[in-house]
Order: C-alpha cells, then structure tokens, then sequence
C-alpha cells in the first residue's frame, strides 16, 4: 500500500454525488483577461474547478496545443475547471500516467508517470512496481494537482484501474473496442450493445462512453474483492470467446495487418499498471475530442466521436439533469459468475 506525499480533502466517488450547478457561463480567469489572451468560455462549470485552482497559475496561457482550431493552453486550463467536478472522480486518488503536448499537438508528445521536479500541486503515490523496485507514481489528489499537470502541457489523463490505497484490487475492467479499416460507427455500437447483453448474462451491468477516438469503451465497475489475476483470465476469456465464435467480426489479437474489417476487443487495459483514458479527459487528436460517458441509449443519436469535444461537452454537462453513469460508483458486482462462464477460453 502506498503513502501520499500530500495530504488533503480528497473527494471521491464513493462519497459524493456526481451532479454538478449547471447553468453558468464561466469567464476567462482574471490573469488571462489581464494579459489580453482571449480564450473559450464554458457553461456547466462549478466552485470547485475555479475556486479550488486559484492558486495554479497557468503560465503562457497563449500557446496554442491545438493549431487546426486554435485551441490554448488557457482554454485546455478553463475547459478542465468547467468539468472538474465531473471530471475528478476518475483520476483522484489513482496513479495516473499523463499525456504531455508542451509545444502542441503538431509536435512530438510523450507519457509521463513519474513525478518531476517543480510539479509542486500535483500528488504522488510511492507503490512497488512489477521488478519489484519501489518509486513515486502520480497521483492526483484534488483539483490543484489536474490543473498543476495542464500546466506542464498535460492533456490528457489515464488512471489505473485501482486506488493507490488498494493497488492489488482492480475496481472496474475496460473492453476498448478498436475498430479496424472498414469497419463503421454504426458497427462499433452494435458491437457494444452486444457486449452489454453478453456480460448481463454472466450477471456483470456494464457502462459506455466514447474514446475520444474512433472506438468505444465498454466498462464494468466492481467495487468488490478481485485480483489482478482473475481480472485477466475474465477479460482475456471473455475477449477470445467473442472472436472465436464470429472470427469476421471480432478480432482478439493485437496484430495490426490482420484487423482489417473487425474490431480489435483490446482487453490488454486490464493489468496491474495498465492505464485507460479517464472520463472527460480531452484527447490530443485532431477536433479536440472528450472521453465522454453515454447512457447507453444516447448510443442512438450519437453520431460518433465527433460529436463530443471541447465545447460541445461542457454544454452538454450543463444541460444534463443526472449523470449518465449513475449508479457507477455504488454497483457491487463480481466477477465469480463470468469465471465460471469464460475463464476456461483464456
């Protein structure tokens, strides 16, 4: 079990209702209106994102992440306020791999784990990795430490499956449904409601959102005793049976030159240190795309990954009555009905 180097009043899933103000239209902050530097402004954000960052000053608010659009490094700082209460929950208290664009999309990126000197906001957790060898992991603890990471040029954020406080027990498992050359939107949504109907059977209720990417995520809170080791046989047992029985439209294998007119079900994301792309997370792709979650019937009249972004989301969250992953943080299932149901094809 690792210990925090910061301490403070986290808040987490578990104890907190997801639902945030709705309604207000946010401002640019008052250092960058000082300096002249126009930026978005954002509806659905909350005192939690603005009052709790004060202190972070996001320096050369100007530059832009996002050439095609014209996005900053200010609005990618206002865009994480207005949604941070959504936001928070599936990055705090979780070691979190970040994806840095210091200089912009158009330029080489890299993922970063470990903290760094000068990273004095964000938190960090000391945990024990695989070779066995102690270090100090990232790990966000409020919303101080998600905007100190923006303004290392963070764009992107990808938690581990488990809390820092419980790192041996995964609480949720994530299906990445990839879609190869060929294959379209509409396939990959019928390929999700699939799933879902497939894991209700094993007694598993399963949550969906876009990727930001082509595909989409298929996700499965458990909330209950589980090692890293079932996890795997599940997923992987899970993952195989659906190729197998329809080879022309699922593919469980990474291999790029054979996934031409399938989906790829990507179960690799499901192992200990493995990270997946948190909710609202921006992505650092072409349309400044947002990992979003859907309720399952949004699935209809979502067009694709497109339709979810740096400005349409916040006014989406604003408009939103309920969060559409209600229950996600209070569902207690296991997985001891879908062993027994698939482990045997792992």
């Amino acid at each position: 079990m690792g210990l925090f180097s910061r301490q403070g009043n986290c808040f987490t899933p578990d104890t907190r209702r997801l639902v945030p103000s709705s309604g207000r239209v946010l401002s640019c902050s008052h250092r960058h209106m000082a300096s002249g530097v126009p930026c978005r402004a954002f509806s659905g954000g909350t005192p939690m994102g603005r009052q709790a960052t004060e202190d972070i000053v996001v320096t050369h608010p100007e530059r832009v992440l996002y050439p095609e659009l014209g996005i900053t490094k200010g609005d990618v700082a206002e865009y994480y306020r207005a949604v941070m209460e959504w936001f928070l929950p599936g990055v705090v208290d979780r070691p979190t791999s970040v994806l840095r664009f210091p200089d912009g999309i158009g330029e080489q990126g890299f993922f970063q784990k470990h903290p760094m000197r000068g990273l004095s906001h964000a938190g960090h957790v000391r945990l024990r990795e695989e070779s066995g060898k102690w270090a100090e992991y990232l790990c966000p603890n409020d919303a101080s430490s998600v905007i100190g990471l923006v303004q290392f040029g963070t764009i992107e954020f990808h938690p581990w499956g488990a809390r820092a406080n419980s790192l041996e027990e995964p609480d949720y498992l994530v299906f990445d449904l990839d879609p190869g050359q060929g294959v379209s939107w509409r396939d990959i949504v019928d390929a999700a409601r699939q799933m879902k109907r497939r894991l209700g059977k094993v007694g598993l209720d399963s949550f969906v959102r876009t990727t930001g990417g082509k595909g989409l995520h298929v996700v499965l809170p458990l909330h209950a005793a589980c090692t890293w080791d079932d996890a795997k046989h599940f997923v992987q047992g899970f993952a195989r049976t659906l190729a197998n029985e329809q080879p022309d439209r699922f593919i469980a294998k990474a291999a790029m030159d054979e996934r031409g007119g399938k989906i790829f079900i990507d179960y690799l994301r499901n192992s200990r240190g493995a990270t997946s792309v948190a909710s609202y997370s921006l992505r650092a792709r072409a349309g400044a795309t947002v990992a979003t979650p859907l309720r399952w019937q949004d699935l209809a009249k979502c067009k694709g990954p497109g339709d979810f972004t740096i400005d349409t989301v916040p006014r989406r969250l604003a408009r939103l009555r309920g969060d559409p992953w209600e229950g996600f943080t209070t569902l207690r299932q296991d997985l001891k009905q879908a062993l027994h149901a698939y482990a045997e094809a792992d």
